[in-house]
């Protein structure tokens, strides 16, 4: 898990060696997002955590019932046939609207072997969660009421490392809230983004 934060570090530091930058990260990517806080918090302009696994053990988090709120078997169908099963088991709204949202993530070109390596391997040696101080920028928490994949409850654990984060945790929607509730996320993104520029005029002009 750190070699994989480490690769991302030499991403940022080889298309925008010296610059300041903003992280979002959706799921396992609101993990690798929070090891970038840890590293290099004081370089970051805000932070965006979309249904965050707050731990990659799965044995220790704490998770809604499976509930599905719109059920569509035409929807299932047309899932299996593009190849994402796993639509079935995620989606809590089963629509053509979170299905377009579940294509477009192409988990089909995922490379399964890797991540169950990254799996078994747990998460970063070190306390992601442990900072040195808080972290001052702004950030938004969106979470899915309904999401039994990483939940919604752990993550308010770690609220307190964040002292400008809005917290927002959205009904009728699981771990593809994106898609599930996609105009009130993208509400919710647009205020982030305006609360960063507004942070980045006053405190790094």
């Amino acid at each position: 898990m750190d070699q994989v934060l480490d690769v991302v570090e030499d991403f940022i530091d080889r298309v925008i060696p010296s610059e300041r930058f903003a992280v979002a990260g959706t799921s396992y990517g609101g993990y690798i997002g929070r090891g970038l806080v840890y590293r290099r918090g004081d370089q970051i302009n805000g932070l965006l955590l979309t249904v965050p696994a707050i731990t990659p053990d799965s044995t220790k988090l704490t998770l809604p019932p499976r509930t599905i709120i719109v059920k569509d078997q035409a929807i299932l169908d047309a899932a299996k046939s593009a190849n994402i099963a796993w639509f079935g088991e995620g989606a809590v709204i089963q629509n053509r609207v979170t299905l377009d949202y579940a294509l477009a993530l192409n988990y089909a070109v995922a490379d399964g072997n890797f991540l169950d390596k990254i799996r078994r391997h747990g998460g970063f040696s070190f306390d992601v969660d442990k900072l040195r101080k808080p972290f001052p920028a702004p950030c938004l928490f969106i979470m899915g009421r309904q999401d039994h994949w990483v939940g919604y409850r752990d993550a308010w654990n770690i609220l307190e490392n964040y002292p400008r984060a809005t917290f927002a945790v959205l009904d009728h929607a699981g771990h593809l809230v994106s898609g599930e509730q996609s105009e009130l996320c993208a509400a919710l993104v647009g205020e982030w983004l305006d609360r960063v520029d507004e942070w980045v005029a006053q405190a790094h002009p």
